[in-house]
């Protein structure tokens, strides 16, 4: 067992977040996003989305305001995901899709409620069942920001900028599949993502 899987063994567990989430530094999660190109992700048919390079993934929306969703090639059951996101001009609509397109932790603007709703998950059927606490304190406005999140079966539990802000079971969870990154449709949008990593967890 890595440093890292033993980590969210202990959150799961129910120890302290204070006392278990590690620095970005200990990470051990292998890269998902090698900063130079999609590779280990499938890019969609005319990709107009997402481009690579100087360590960043690049998301705009389309000159028609087209959506789309970037997948990971490989599928996922319980897994950890760190990641950092800018938020970049335009009306943000974005999130992390968790093996399903039914199941999203948003990042940005949501398009049905009208305000910022990142870090709380966005459940078909259900919209925002639980609202991320205290995000509106750490978000940092035109500037990285840090987002990890463990699905544990059905339980989402998710931290920005170091501290836990969500935690959520899902009755609707899906067990196996990809991870995606979102470009809202009818939007015009600019999101970047870097440090990209995710792992399996047993």
């Amino acid at each position: 067992m890595t440093l890292r899987t033993f980590t969210f063994a202990l959150l799961v567990a129910g120890a302290p977040s204070a006392l278990v989430q590690p620095t970005r530094a200990q990470s051990d999660l292998p890269a998902a996003f090698n900063g130079e190109d999609l590779r280990g992700w499938v890019v969609p048919e005319g990709n107009i989305w997402w481009r690579a390079g100087d360590g960043m993934l690049r998301a705009r929306s389309g000159p028609e305001q087209q959506g789309s969703i970037l997948w990971t090639d490989r599928e996922y059951e319980n897994f950890a995901m760190e990641l950092e996101f800018r938020m970049g001009e335009g009306t943000v609509d974005s999130g992390i899709f968790l093996r399903d397109i039914s199941q999203q932790i948003q990042i940005g603007i949501s398009g049905s409620l009208q305000r910022d709703m990142t870090a709380s998950p966005y459940i078909a059927g259900k919209g925002y069942p639980v609202e991320a606490e205290g995000v509106a304190d750490l978000l940092k406005a035109g500037d990285w920001n840090a987002m990890t999140i463990v699905a544990i079966g059905a339980d989402y539990t998710v931290w920005l900028n170091g501290r836990r802000v969500m935690s959520y079971t899902s009755d609707t969870a899906v067990d196996r599949g990809p991870i995606g990154l979102q470009v809202h449709a009818n939007r015009d949008m600019a999101i970047d993502f870097r440090d990209i990593r995710i792992g399996r967890l047993k």
